[in-house]
């Protein structure tokens, strides 16, 4: 008896209105109907050459979940030059400083882009709740301090480390392969004369196009914040230590 034909794949756009909505590559028999999702319209097929990336034997289910959305296809890492490379400074003596630069540092990682932060307070040895999760997404995150300044026993030691790391910034901001850069607790070498003011703003005027840099920390150098395209000063009202109660884990750290 006649062999029925081995199933091909054929991939179908789905339509709903006048937008496509999505794309799946489907493993149909020569007379099967694809399924249409509640309010698409009819399904369309599309060609789909031998060599396509829908041509394989994933079941349907895996093959959908491997598809990208249009929309999602979009938001690759070679995107477009933004309208302006901002200069953003988070200071004040409230929380949420380097809370915000995570935040942002987290949208622009979910868009493609290619982001890092440099922690210049925190040790090398710091785990902290954002090093853990940078680790498990796989976003840079770099800790060369020496631990909070106002503990420590060498500031020499402490300012030849705030040097160190800077180099390390010129060079990560300077290679032009970051659209995003956060200098955590960056204002505190500024502020205590560490590194010159005057120096750190020079090169950021001479930034590749595609870098935003974050900068975040208490007592802003004004020479700074005047560079500065986007300046938030983050003012405590009210906070859970005046109450006697200690920096929490998932909230301070």
């Amino acid at each position: 008896s006649r062999q029925p034909p081995e199933p091909r794949i054929i991939e179908y756009a789905w339509r709903r209105g006048t937008r496509w909505r999505a794309r799946f590559g489907w493993r149909i028999g020569p007379t099967a109907e694809p399924i249409c999702p509640v309010g698409a319209r009819r399904a369309v097929p599309v060609v789909v050459l031998a060599n396509s990336p829908c041509a394989n034997t994933k079941e349907p289910e895996q093959h959908m979940a491997d598809k990208q959305e249009p929309d999602d296809a979009a938001e690759s890492s070679e995107h477009k030059l933004p309208k302006k490379a901002l200069v953003v400074v988070n200071t004040g003596n409230g929380k949420g400083k380097t809370t915000a630069a995570l935040g942002v540092l987290f949208r622009a990682w979910g868009r493609g882009y290619s982001v890092c932060m440099l922690q210049f307070i925190k040790s090398t040895t710091s785990n902290y709740g954002e090093n853990k999760a940078a680790k498990k997404v796989g976003i840079e995150m770099i800790s060369l301090g020496g631990g909070f300044t106002w503990l420590s026993k060498d500031i020499e030691k402490d300012k030849a480390l705030a040097r160190e790391l800077w180099e390390q910034c010129k060079a990560k901001i300077g290679s032009g392969e970051y659209d995003v850069v956060a200098l955590d607790e960056f204002t505190y070498p500024l502020a205590y004369g560490w590194l010159p003011t005057s120096e750190v703003v020079e090169f950021l005027k001479t930034r590749p196009l595609r870098t935003h840099v974050i900068i975040t920390g208490r007592d802003a150098p004004q020479e700074l914040i005047d560079y500065a395209d986007l300046v938030t000063e983050m003012r405590e009202i009210k906070h859970p230590f005046q109450q006697g109660l200690k920096a929490q884990p998932g909230i301070e750290f």
